[in-house]
């Protein structure tokens, strides 16, 4: 079987198999065929995982594009940190170079310094939208631009057997042009659902959704960047969420209630009885 269709079979896989399980699912795929690994860690998204940038204290996110081998940069120190302690630049050569979008990564001296005030601003934008959770943002260079990915997880406090977690991942491209730039913006939320009771049972509620949008915005400086980010983020997150209340939990909840109904059956068919005679009366 040729590479290209055991990459596309192992995605139906992981499409079609619980989402709330998705890391075991891929880390199962990968010890099966192991010259997937890079392709599918790069197209499959994962819970995200938080840590504690060893420099300043401060939680921060680990995805895959701040990922240098087993090193992960934070957004806070800017440096790359592995599980055993250590530090680094990380995505350099030894020229000083760096390789641009890619594995390990490093911004150059102008898209740092507006990474550092993307993480400011969307640390601000998670404690007015969240009341809590972790923020980080990553920068890289483009040949004609920059690019970057925004991330935020939020975990409900557990309370007897109901916990949560809200994972979002919004990627993103800027190209500079004259006195504007044309953003590319692909948004990914992961949620997971968990309730239960001794009347009603147990619940289990994940699934993700991915939303895409292109648009041009005017430019005025590297500030300009950050605002227009901000707003592209916002603004989809916004409408993913009313999707996911209108369309998938309505939709959850009229099948639940068409299934299971709290009220008894002599209530139900009573109100039916009345419903009907109404409807005679008013075509009387």
């Amino acid at each position: 079987m040729a590479e290209d269709d055991r990459f596309e079979r192992a995605l139906d896989l992981l499409r079609r198999l619980e989402p709330k399980h998705v890391t075991t699912h891929l880390n199962s795929i990968i010890s099966l065929v192991p010259s997937l690994t890079e392709e599918l860690l790069a197209s499959v998204d994962q819970p995200l995982a938080i840590a504690r940038c060893q420099k300043t204290g401060r939680d921060y996110l680990l995805c895959d594009y701040n990922r240098d081998g087993d090193s992960y940069r934070s957004p806070w120190s800017g440096e790359f940190e592995n599980s055993l302690g250590g530090t680094g630049q990380g995505g350099i050569d030894d020229d000083g170079n760096n390789q641009g979008a890619g594995e390990g990564a490093v911004p150059s001296e102008r898209v740092r310094k507006m990474e550092i005030k993307a993480n400011e601003a969307f640390d601000v934008y998670r404690e007015l939208y969240y009341e809590g959770g972790v923020s980080s943002v990553y920068f890289w260079n483009l040949d004609d631009g920059f690019a970057g990915v925004v991330l935020l997880k939020k975990v409900a406090a557990p309370a007897a057997k109901s916990q949560g977690t809200w994972d979002s991942i919004h990627v993103f491209e800027a190209v500079d042009r004259a006195r504007t730039a044309h953003y590319r913006l692909t948004s990914t939320i992961n949620l997971y659902l968990s309730t239960g009771s001794d009347i009603l049972g147990d619940m289990d509620l994940s699934g993700n959704m991915t939303r895409h949008v292109e648009t041009d915005l005017q430019v005025e400086n590297d500030s300009s960047h950050i605002i227009n980010i901000g707003k592209l983020v916002e603004d989809m997150e916004l409408n993913m969420r009313n999707l996911l209340q209108e369309v998938y939990f309505g939709k959850a909840k009229d099948v639940v209630g068409d299934l299971r109904s709290v009220a008894s059956l002599a209530e139900t068919n009573k109100d039916k009885a009345y419903h009907q005679e109404m409807i005679n009366s008013m075509m009387r």
